[in-house]
């Protein structure tokens, strides 16, 4: 699957951008301090310029109001953000399945390659009965309400400082997974998985701690200097996984109604569908820049179909491993989630989905708007 002008996500233009719908800023709110944690960088990250574009928005909408934006772990990294919003010590959370599954191992439900796998399914992620029972049971174990999700890149995949194209390149390297899912995959393929918090990766591949690193393309930007060669074996074809935004129940309760309300609002009508179609055109960006035809060279290579079934054939370690590595009542729901994505691919083949038809040019100018601030 390429990305050309022809390509997956190079389709027509046409759409306008979509007319969010978060309420307007009104006497009647009252001034919120939020902080959020993030194990992801800041602008011209994707998940990076969502949040910033939250604080702005929340900002302006409701004046006296401060949202304070912890990105790389600064304040927390997963798990723990999680334990503090359970507790009460922290207001959100802008968390990512696969890390949050060191805290609660049900949450690599969702987590693993060869899924979701067009725009149109993995933008339908939330309709399905896995992820709602997560969400169901952030709230009753972990007294966390999760708002929305967001998506990573679709095009994960593998950076290192020469081509990984096969287990034979694989093998024996040191490569960076988001967490222990990712490492049942990078297992299967004969390297030695080593999870880490992305802040962590650049120094690491500069200093040889690791010789590559599963990432989004937004990864890749941020490390294309350490890790030049990034392979993708079609969309979700090496790592899938996804973002979640949450609130600590505690917290949420000492609000009033009118702030409860204005955030979910928000989150669910503006700021989360605004990062999925920033991310979608993060995507198309990077690869028009960075793609090339010739795997000797560095840049983004994507794969054809062949190429990538080695891919494919460990893939299914990755399912193994979380019936493995969780209760046994999670067994049914792999395979569940397993099925759910099969429908929704076959329910939205690609170029069906109307994220395809974002109009990227109205997106472009957010990627430096942040970044200058």
């Amino acid at each position: 699957m390429q990305f050309g002008k022809k390509g997956l996500l190079s389709a027509a233009a046409a759409a306008a951008l979509t007319v969010f719908g978060a309420a307007a800023a009104s006497a009647d709110v009252k001034p919120m301090t939020i902080r959020i944690a993030a194990d992801l960088t800041g602008p011209p990250h994707p998940a990076g310029i969502a949040m910033t574009y939250f604080k702005e928005k929340l900002e302006a909408q409701v004046p006296g109001s401060e949202v304070r934006l912890y990105f790389a772990g600064a304040l927390y990294r997963i798990p723990e953000a999680v334990e503090a919003m359970t507790e009460g010590n922290l207001e959100m959370t802008w968390g990512q399945f696969g890390k949050t599954a060191a805290v609660d191992p049900y949450m690599n439900l969702v987590v693993g390659p060869q899924l979701l796998t067009t725009p149109g399914a993995i933008n339908s992620l939330e309709t399905t009965s896995t992820y709602k029972f997560l969400v169901d049971r952030f709230d009753k174990v972990h007294d966390v309400e999760v708002f929305a999700a967001g998506h990573l890149s679709m095009y994960m995949g593998a950076g290192s400082g020469q081509r990984l194209m096969g287990p034979d390149d694989f093998k024996g390297k040191k490569i960076r997974s988001m967490g222990p899912a990712e490492n049942a995959l990078l297992a299967a393929l004969g390297a030695n998985p080593t999870t880490m918090a992305f802040g962590d990766v650049p120094p690491a591949l500069q200093t040889g701690v690791i010789d590559g690193l599963l990432t989004s393309l937004g990864g890749f930007n941020t490390t294309k200097d350490q890790a030049p060669f990034f392979t993708i074996a079609g969309l979700n074809g090496i790592v899938g996984d996804y973002y979640w935004i949450g609130a600590s129940k505690q917290w949420l309760a000492r609000l009033d109604k009118e702030q409860r309300d204005l955030l979910r609002d928000m989150f669910v009508n503006d700021v989360m569908p605004f990062q999925k179609q920033v991310n979608f055109c993060n995507d198309r960006r990077l690869v028009e820049k960075y793609e090339t035809k010739d795997p000797s060279k560095p840049g983004i290579y994507v794969m054809d179909k062949q190429q990538a079934s080695f891919v494919k054939k460990a893939a299914v370690a990755t399912g193994k491993w979380i019936k493995a590595n969780t209760p046994a009542d999670a067994d049914a729901w792999v395979d569940k989630f397993a099925a759910e994505a099969d429908a929704l691919v076959e329910a939205n083949p690609t170029g069906s989905s109307q994220l395809e038809k974002t109009d990227c040019e109205k997106i472009k100018p957010y990627f430096t708007k942040y970044t200058k601030k």
